[in-house]
């Protein structure tokens, strides 16, 4: 009796480069049908998740990332703050709430997260959480003990991206390896707090690095559960800013491929979306991108206004992710 093949909308950790870069080859209008179909498998494609980012301490980080106007290695004009008081934090949540954030999201620029801070940040995270909010924290690496504690205050997920494939990885970044970042990854899985990991495309990269960046994030030992594709965002003054474009048809293929490889994710459109189009956004979503951020920025950089994004889904009859199941 002949096996029966594959079910090819079934979560695979086996990837090789080789099938990942067919996925990316086939015609357009292939790949979008294929990963609509798997996209359609898993969840209700006519459903967005909506998070919002609050930067609560900005500026001044020991990180050389290229593309980052917070890194205080490049002169970028950003001025550095402290750490936000955890009452501002709340409120900010909850205004991200009365909006329609589904998802409060909260990003410090650090390397890594320091134990002194720990309790204020877990502090922040319990608040949040007491509003009905699922809550996100990006802090930089965290230790095993640092991820329990932040587990314990009620973090649902913590995001912490690859930037981008392994071997371009030293172009993007120097001071922190990506060894240290999959280590980071390991903890965050171990306390049993969701993963959001992704990339930034739009640096100068290949395709092929596209490649090596989805390949790590389809064969860790389990697929991030948010999983965001970032557009460039150039920073004037960091390395990166005169990064020529990815050509936007390419962009949405590494949507849809992000869907096909890790299908069970939620790929979120994230940084870049206020230098898209109205219609490329939508072939991303057709591709399989299932969340955005709301609110007028995202940590330092633009964001669409909230009324450009009630405008969009409207126009594509999206509604936020669980809505109609709420009213049921």
């Amino acid at each position: 009796m002949t096996a029966a093949a594959p079910d090819p909308a079934q979560p695979r950790r086996d990837w090789t480069f080789a099938e990942i870069e067919a996925l990316f080859d086939l015609p357009f209008t292939e790949l979008l049908f294929r990963a609509a179909e798997v996209h359609r498998r898993w969840f209700d494609p006519g459903e967005v998740q909506i998070s919002q980012l609050l930067s609560i301490k900005t500026g001044g980080c020991p990180e050389d990332c290229g593309y980052c106007a917070q890194s205080q290695h490049f002169e970028t004009g950003l001025k550095a703050t402290k750490l936000m008081e955890v009452e501002a934090v709340i409120a900010e949540a909850a205004q991200a709430k009365a909006g329609g954030a589904q998802r409060f999201c909260m990003g410090a620029a650090w390397r890594d997260l320091k134990d002194r801070d720990t309790p204020k940040v877990a502090a922040m995270i319990a608040g949040v959480k007491g509003l009905g909010l699922e809550t996100c924290a990006t802090l930089g690496m965290l230790t095993a003990p640092q991820a329990r504690a932040l587990k314990a205050a009620g973090l649902d997920y913590y995001n912490h991206n690859l930037d981008t494939g392994p071997d371009y990885y030293e172009k993007v970044v120097t001071t922190r390896t990506y060894q240290e970042r999959l280590d980071t990854l390991a903890a965050v899985r171990a306390a049993g707090i969701s993963v959001c990991c992704g990339g930034i495309v739009g640096m100068g990269e290949t395709r092929t690095d596209r490649i090596g960046l989805l390949l790590q994030l389809a064969t860790l030992p389990a697929h991030p559960e948010s999983l965001p594709i970032n557009d460039l965002m150039p920073a004037p003054g960091a390395p990166l800013a005169g990064s020529a474009p990815i050509d936007p048809l390419e962009f949405v293929r590494m949507i849809a491929v992000a869907r096909l490889v890790c299908p069970k994710s939620v790929v979120r459109l994230s940084a870049g979306r206020e230098h898209m189009s109205k219609e490329l956004q939508a072939l991303c979503f057709l591709a399989g991108a299932n969340s955005i951020f709301v609110g007028a920025k995202l940590l330092t950089t633009r964001n669409p206004e909230p009324s450009q994004d009630e405008r969009l889904l409207a126009d594509l009859g999206l509604r936020p992710m669980g809505e109609r199941a709420a009213m049921a």
